[in-house]
């Protein structure tokens, strides 16, 4: 941020600079005087500019007595915005308006309250109140009357803060709001409701479809039509009808085109976006049904049983919901969400602020579909509206749409400088015309035509429309290759890639997982591999056990839904899951669990022996923990038949649960056996056990925290997957880099993983090293974070791997080639970047590998990328992608979600085919864009050439020579000459990017030396003719000479010769021959320009009002002169322009003067390439013992955040403990655990420490109990339930 400067939103994603203005009557009056002293020419400067036109006009000012605002975002552009004040009732109280509001909208007061708003509701004595829940919204409102300052920009609202004096954006309860406020929410009354809806506005995502009218003054007012219907006024003043009637029909056919095709996306968007249905909120004590677009935050409403479409963020309050958020992440796996914490139901758990990121497990996202809720009883599934409109998660995936990240390419800056640079040349036309004119006494009306009219020779207009003929043959190319665009500007960026970064699971691998094998423990070693699950001895039960229980499947409409992972593991299994029915599951408080038993035995009806033992094992699920990413793990409690005691099974990373098991039970070649698995791409999970106490009841299991039991486990062994390469992975991988594309995997797998998928598809050559990048965050006032580099394969395993291969011999101490790459996994990216964010830029140069990835680690990665200089395309399957996707410069997704609609491309090819095709084609559209810009530039030039040299005599191309030239010759070539398709290999050498680029400015400048030494040597020949006759200006504009047939017939080849020498192959298009269009045009045109030459009909001479040659053999010199042209046309453009020494060394030398001219991460790669002794190799210890030492570290530096996140998840769990208080009397004899079962069991709890009572006999309304206590031991204990 810049000193000096006042922003909204500082430090975020969308901040940007803001200053106030009011409006002055003297700039205003001055301004208008020039505008229409310019006849409003000003007026359409300020349309294109209005932030200059609010500069002119008013005077700045403090933003507390702004009435309008001016916003620049991080992209430079302008927003323009209207202050506006209202009451809290959505009314302007007439004082307000003449004594002028600076606005109330935020508190001076501090109070202690829980929620956030700070516009709010009336007062009204609550029981809130009493509690000390009293909303900001309540005590601002009643100080301050209700008059609020607010203006909005790219649909998000701005509301005036008096203590900060600047503008804040409009938040929901998702910010600075107490988890405890949710649960004291009561419902609003209609006051308080009619209030928010004035601060918060419609709970609706609105895409507006803009009028007809509206839409066509847009487009008639941008620079390019003006600039056209300039020209054409100069044409119809100058009587040059027929070709301005072209235009104008031309002009009106695009028009239309594009109005048609804008209302047709936008109603298209809003088709897809726009929805409203019927929801039940909570008024009072009742529920009522209303439009889901008349909620606002704050109000609670009732979650149908069979589910529907979230149409707000809302925060979960009761009960738990099944959810399908496809359209935020891509994935369509169900997601359970869980109602969220309730502080004061634990004595230990803080109250907490709420968290978005944080709670997310809790939040029912907009646009996301529920399949399926659960509840208490008679109670409804609750929950409280966080944000509304496009506040929300879909209403922020929309505004991405509407105003998304400008497209900042240098071929499009250069295009623009290149047409001033047309406009100066133009402007000396001009003043060598009105200088010519001017000494002849020529008439104003003539010299204003003459010198208007070489302006729009010039700079053609046609020029914005002629450059998206490659991008519009491309879209249909790839639409073709069923690669859908939304951002066609996009397809020449995709041109210019040179790094890829890849999502693996999905995107390099195949979705789905198939089972290898599990590898059971026994006496503290490892067994050997069971492939058959069937097959496991009856000594692992347990592990069986824990296949068969520790999921989160569930079942919807009949169908077994859940994680792939999951569905696959159970499945192996050959069990049945079995769920209470629809009325059982409404009825928690009778403790129906879910079942889980063997197949084949459901019809037998006799549960028990008369030994009152099981027949068969069938187990219930009785509570689960969910799969934390913090926590790397998911558990869950059980209970067998018949069993005593409950039974922990638990799930997740090798390294996260062999930290959480006993020592004794952990193989002591744990890392080894891992790592042997891991390297060779198999995805690995480790399964534990935990036998909980025979005195636990299901009471206190309903409110035991997770940490108290996933602790001192048993290690059962590994469940080992395999996620195969899809076939079409490797020679892509392959294809790209040989075309020295950089590819990236960017993950959030495991590192090993990763490291295996990256050599096996080739990211990573055989011959090359990795090396892994650990960082160490240090302990603060002991020692600063540090790094380690080290090598991810040990140096005797790759000799010993390379002796058994037919290879020539290696050098001494060098196995590899001395090109390395990085690896670094999401915790050591977040310490580097927060301490060494100088580093990052080096190892991100080198790096390739990048697992363990949070979505937003996966943008700044792409985001440093485009730092260093790189052109980043990334290839995601739509999962944790989004915001990738959005970041790089060519984002590509694999799925068909709606979140994938942020993406510029969506392939429906479910592999990496795609990226290869979308660059040859963004290079194909490139080049011919590069080619058609400088076939119009030196068309243009041409053509003011020829009007330059016929000035002199006074004379000019008619009407229909110009008609000829423009509508018959540049159009029809231009036009075709996009049609050719791009090449079917990818080049080494990238396509070039800038204009200013030697090749293109030296080919423009020789090829424009050529032609005009050719149309003056033809003038100047013409007139040694024995048969000349000398021209004769006259009143009739009769332009019929022999001067003007030497000119225009020469030209007509030189624009052919441009086509062609202009329309490049090999190796970013193919060759001209297989473009069977521009052929014909070219047999077409040459043909015409050949009749015109050698013996144009009398009645076509006519028409043209050309004179020919009276000698045939004269006439045929020009087409000697034309094949002269072509050849040395040829000879520039292929043995000059595109030799070694001007492609490679002259423009080396220019990039050498300008040194700004190289990317960043060309200099860092020099940089590394001298400095031999970096990366400093830290450690030369194993892969293995690294990583025992790393999580050794990491169970020392507990991460206190995971410690939270575990308290969250079991604090969500126990909402319904008040519903289970009858249940704890009498336990001894009717035991809710398992209504199949009976036990006689004694109703003792017992603990190993001294705190025993606390937990025993602490009443459950007192919440949950203390984190610290744990279970383990086995001691009497007389304390009962």
């Amino acid at each position: 941020m810049k000193s000096g400067y006042q922003y909204v939103n500082p430090g975020q994603e969308d901040q940007m600079e803001i200053s106030g203005y009011h409006p002055s009557l003297l700039k205003k009056v001055i301004v208008w005087f020039f505008i229409l002293i310019t006849a409003c020419l000003l007026r359409l400067f300020f349309y294109w500019f209005p932030h200059l036109f609010i500069k002119c006009t008013h005077s700045k000012c403090s933003l507390a007595e702004a009435k309008v605002v001016i916003l620049r975002d991080q992209y430079l552009q302008w927003f323009v915005s209207r202050v506006k004040v209202t009451s809290k009732n959505g009314q302007l109280p007439n004082s307000a308006v003449k004594e002028g509001v600076t606005g109330i909208a935020f508190s001076k007061n501090t109070y202690d309250s829980n929620t956030p708003l700070r516009m709010g509701d009336t007062k009204k004595s609550t029981d809130h109140e009493s509690e000390g829940q009293l909303s900001a919204f309540d005590r601002v409102l009643e100080l301050n009357r209700g008059l609020i300052r607010y203006f909005i920009t790219k649909k998000v609202k701005y509301i005036w803060n008096s203590d900060s004096q600047t503008f804040k954006k409009l938040e929901g309860l998702d910010k600075n709001t107490k988890c405890s406020y949710f649960h004291g929410c009561k419902g609003l009354n209609y006051a308080q409701q009619q209030e928010r809806m004035t601060m918060f506005g419609s709970n609706s995502i609105q895409i507006h479809v803009t009028p007809i009218i509206r839409l066509l003054f847009k487009e008639v007012l941008s620079p390019f039509y003006i600039f056209q219907l300039f020209s054409c006024g100069i044409w119809f003043a100058d009587e040059y009808y027929y070709y301005a009637s072209c235009i104008v029909v031309i002009s009106v056919v695009s028009i239309t085109a594009t109005i048609y095709q804008t209302r047709k996306m936008q109603r298209a968007l809003r088709n897809t976006i726009e929805s409203s249905t019927i929801v039940t909120k909570l008024t009072g004590d009742t529920y009522q049904d209303i439009c889901s677009d008349d909620l606002v935050p704050g109000d609670i409403i009732s979650i149908p049983r069979n589910g529907c479409i979230m149409q707000c963020d809302a925060v979960l309050l009761t009960g738990n919901c099944i959810v399908n958020e496809s359209m935020l992440t891509g994935e369509s796996v169900p997601v359970t969400k869980t109602p969220l914490p309730n502080p004061k139901l634990s004595k230990s758990q803080e109250d907490i602020l709420f968290n978005l990121k944080d709670h997310s497990k809790h939040v029912l996202f907009c646009g996301t579909h529920i399949l399926q809720t659960r509840f208490y009883g008679s109670q409804q599934v609750r929950a409280v509206v966080l944000r509304t409109g496009f506040s929300t998660a879909k209403g922020e995936l929309v505004r991405s749409i509407l105003y998304p990240k400008p497209v900042d390419f240098k071929f499009n800056r250069d295009t623009y400088i290149f047409v001033a640079i047309l406009a100066g040349i133009a402007g000396i036309g001009f003043i060598y015309t009105v200088v010519l004119m001017v000494q002849e006494s020529e008439l104003f009306e003539d010299i204003f035509l003459r010198s208007m009219d070489l302006i729009t020779i010039a700079v053609p207009p046609a020029l914005p429309a002629a450059l998206t003929i490659g991008i519009v043959f491309a879209q249909s190319r790839l639409k073709k290759s069923q690669i859908y665009c939304i951002s066609p500007h996009s397809i020449n960026i995709s041109g210019t890639i040179n790094v890829v970064c890849f999502d693996k699971t999905g995107t390099l691998t195949e979705d789905g997982l198939n089972m290898q094998s599990v590898v059971p423990v026994q006496d503290g070693g490892f067994t050997e591999e069971v492939h058959d699950i069937k097959l496991l001895p009856a000594k692992q039960s347990l592990l069986l056990n824990a296949m068969a229980t520790c999921h989160s499947l569930t079942m919807i409409d009949g169908i077994l839904s859940g994680d792939p992972l999951d569905l696959i593991m159970f499945e192996a299994t050959n069990w049945d899951l079995e769920e209470p029915g629809e009325e059982e599951a409404s009825r928690y408080d009778m403790i129906v669990p879910t079942i889980v038993r063997p197949k084949g035995v459901n019809d037998n009806k006799e549960l028990f022996d008369e030994q009152f033992k099981p027949k068969y094992e069938e187990i219930a699920i009785m509570r689960q923990f969910t799969f934390a990413s913090s926590l790397q793990r998911m558990s869950v409690i059980t209970r067998k038949l018949g069993a005593p005691n409950f039974e922990l099974y638990t799930k997740g990373a090798p390294e996260m649960i062999a930290s959480l098991s006993k020592s004794e039970t952990v193989p002591s070649n744990f890392h080894k056996v891992l790592i042997n698995y891991t390297k060779h791409g198999y995805r690995v999970l480790a399964l534990a056990y935990r036998s909980l106490p025979t005195k636990l009841k299901y009471a206190k299991l309903q409110r035991i925290q997770r940490e108290q039991v996933e602790r001192n486990l048993t290690f059962l062994g590994f469940l080992v997957l395999e996620n195969r390469l899809k076939p079409e992975t490797t020679p892509i991988i392959h294809k790209l880099l040989d075309a020295d594309i950089r590819t990236v995997m960017v993950t959030g797998d495991n590192m090993l993983t990763a490291l295996s998928v990256a050599r096996e598809c080739g990211m990573v050559n055989e011959n090359q090293k990795i090396i892994l990048v650990q960082a160490f965050p240090g302990t603060p006032g002991k020692n600063d974070p540090w790094l380690e580099y080290m090598y991810t394969e040990d140096p005797e395993d790759r000799v010993h791997e390379k002796s058994t291969e037919t290879r020539l011999a290696m050098p001494d101490g060098d196995f590899t080639d001395s090109y390395f790459h990085f690896a670094m996994d999401g915790k050591s990216w977040a310490i580097v970047r927060n301490h060494f964010p100088l580093l990052l830029q080096k190892i991100c140069t080198r790096g390739t590998v990048f697992a363990r990835m949070s979505p937003d680690q996966k943008s700044q990665l792409i985001e440093v990328l485009q730092e260093l200089g790189y052109f980043v395309g990334m290839c995601g399957d739509g999962a944790n992608d989004c915001g990738a996707l959005k970041t790089a410069h060519a984002g590509i997704s694999l799925s068909e979600a709606e979140a994938s609609v942020a993406s510029p491309f969506t392939s429906k090819q479910p592999n990496i085919e795609c990226v290869p095709t979308l660059i040859r084609q963004g290079r194909g559209a490139l080049v011919t864009s590069f080619g058609i810009f400088k076939y119009m530039a030196c068309y243009s030039l041409t053509q003011f050439v020829s009007v330059l040299i016929l000035y002199w005599i006074f004379a000019n191309l008619t009407d229909f020579e110009f008609l000829y030239i423009d509508l018959f010759l540049l159009t029809s070539l231009s036009v075709t000459f996009g049609y050719t398709n791009a090449y079917d290999k990818l080049s080494k050498d990238p396509p070039l990017v800038s204009l200013f680029s030697v090749s293109p400015v030296l080919s423009i400048i020789l090829h424009m030396v050529v032609q005009t030494a050719a149309q003056v040597f033809c003038y100047f020949h013409v007139m040694e003719q024995p048969w000349f006759v000398k021209y004769h200006q006259n009143e009739d504009d009769d332009y019929t000479s022999y001067e003007n047939m030497a000119v225009f017939v020469v030209s007509m080849y030189q624009y052919i010769t441009l086509a062609v020498v202009f329309s490049k192959g090999k190796p970013y298009r193919k060759t001209v021959f297989s473009n069977y269009f521009f052929l014909a045009n070219l047999a077409i045109c040459i043909g015409m320009s050949l009749w015109l030459t050698i013996y144009p009909t009398d009645d076509v001479a006519e028409f043209f009002e050309l004179k020919p040659a009276p000698s045939i053999p004269y006439r045929c010199i020009y087409l000697g002169i034309a094949a002269i042209n072509f050849f040395l046309d040829y000879l520039v453009e292929t043995f000059i322009i595109e030799s070694y020494f001007v492609q490679e060394r002259l423009q080396c030398w220019i990039e050498d003067i300008f040194s700004t001219s190289k990317y960043q991460y060309e200099i860092l790669e020099e940089e590394i390439t001298r400095d031999k002794s970096w990366p400093n190799i830290s450690s030369a210890e194993s892969l293995a013992q690294a990583f025992e030492r790393l999580d050794s570290q990491q169970a020392r530096d507990f991460d206190q955040s995971s410690l939270l996140s575990s308290l969250l998840d079991s604090a969500s769990e126990t909402q319904s403990i008040r519903s289970l208080r009858s249940l704890e009397v009498d336990t001894s004899h009717n035991d809710p655990v398992f209504q199949r079962e009976t036990s006689n069991v004694s109703d003792g709890f017992y603990m190993d420490i001294d705190d025993e009572s606390q937990l025993i006999k602490q009443d459950p309304s007192q919440g949950v109990d203390n984190p610290a206590l744990d279970i383990e031991g086995e001691v009497s204990n007389t304390g009962g339930l």
